[in-house]
């Protein structure tokens, strides 16, 4: 079976990670991946080398990086990836397409396949973020597919009701949890020795994501959020850098602002797959907004504090402390942290068998 997986970013291509090498080491598959989107991007750190140091090889890399972060920008992106995708499917013939997730450019690659009446398999549809304008593609990418795999059986059940049929709709679990009931993770030491980070000290793991929906409110966001850091100086700040979206590169410039002044604030560009995960294991607690807070940081039983309305309408685990973007609650839901009940992971996304189980459905169902 000839295979084609797209990845945009160094986030999907970490949750794809166990698939991708499971398909690779299975002869029934022929692979090729596909690079695209802020793998080529250099302020984004070029992550497309995480790919090849993992031994894979990239059939194609696309540079579709938006050349700034305005409305216009973004859309000039999604052409440019609808343009670049519509010549590889004109010259290749796949059995089948796997794409994650609910990114614009994700959604520009599926829409450009359409008229080549390519098979798409969907990882994480169902899912809900009222926050960010991903809900629209990624609803969109659930039509365009054939294939379904999510995370759990509330989002398996969304699919359902979207597609108006419960056809090639499966609850495999979360990849992520592959990653983590099978990679080996790095201990404070190793880590310390390897990023120069030493998360023996109480370490707030900090990833904030511009919300697309009313993106002119980012300012005053990122605002709030620099001067709640700013009051955080018994904590080391970890904090790594936002996604290629609209307002992305104002969000990312202010938090290098901060952390250049700041003395407990340490940047991050990339901590590649294990680096990231070895360090949400150590650390005393996570604050932003970011999806993995949701499904990794409940593997681990970490507690979250969830900023503002992005990850809006995802399933909330009790690790998980939603609050909104005001100083005063943000501070009071930290300091209340050694308050709460240890909680444990309850299988909700899966026990790490994932990747099985979805090469499984491919080799019977497809």
């Amino acid at each position: 079976m000839k295979i084609a997986i797209l990845t945009s970013s160094r986030a999907d291509y970490g949750i794809l990670y166990p698939l991708i090498s499971k398909l690779y080491a299975d002869k029934f598959f022929n692979v090729d991946i596909i690079a695209f989107g802020s793998h080529l991007s250099k302020i984004s750190g070029k992550t497309k080398e995480l790919i090849l140091k993992d031994g894979f090889f990239i059939k194609y890399c696309l540079d579709t990086s938006p050349k700034s972060d305005s409305p216009l920008d973004i859309s000039n992106s999604m052409a440019n990836t609808i343009n670049k995708f519509a010549k590889i499917w004109k010259k290749e013939t796949y059995n089948l397409v796997i794409v994650l997730g609910d990114r614009y450019e994700m959604f520009a690659a599926c829409t450009s396949s359409i008229p080549f009446n390519i098979k798409i398999a969907h990882i994480h549809g169902g899912e809900t973020t009222s926050g960010a304008i991903d809900d629209c593609f990624r609803n969109s990418i659930t039509q365009m597919a054939s294939i379904h795999f999510a995370a759990s059986e509330e989002y398996k059940s969304r699919i359902i009701d979207l597609k108006n049929s419960n056809l090639n709709v499966y609850n495999t679990g979360s990849l992520s949890i592959d990653n983590l009931k099978n990679i080996k993770l790095l201990s404070i030491a190793d880590f310390q020795k390897k990023f120069k980070i030493d998360l023996s000290l109480p370490t707030i793991l900090i990833t904030f994501q511009p919300e697309t929906v009313d993106f002119e409110k980012n300012k005053k966001y990122i605002t709030i959020l620099i001067q709640t850091l700013s009051e955080l100086s018994k904590f080391q700040l970890v904090i790594t850098m936002p996604n290629e979206d609209t307002m992305g590169i104002y969000i990312r410039k202010k938090l290098e602002i901060f952390i250049k002044k700041s003395a407990n604030a340490i940047k991050v560009e990339t901590f590649g797959t294990i680096g990231y995960l070895s360090c949400m294991k150590h650390c005393k607690m996570m604050l932003g907004n970011t999806s993995s807070g949701f499904i990794e940081a409940a593997f681990f039983s970490k507690y979250v504090i969830n900023i503002g309305k992005r990850q809006s309408g995802r399933i909330v685990t009790p690790n998980i402390r939603s609050v909104e973007i005001d100083k005063a609650k943000i501070l009071a839901a930290i300091n209340n942290i050694s308050n709460y009940k240890e909680v444990k992971y309850n299988g909700i996304y899966g026990k790490g068998r994932t990747s099985e189980k979805i090469i499984s459905i491919l080799k019977n169902k497809c």
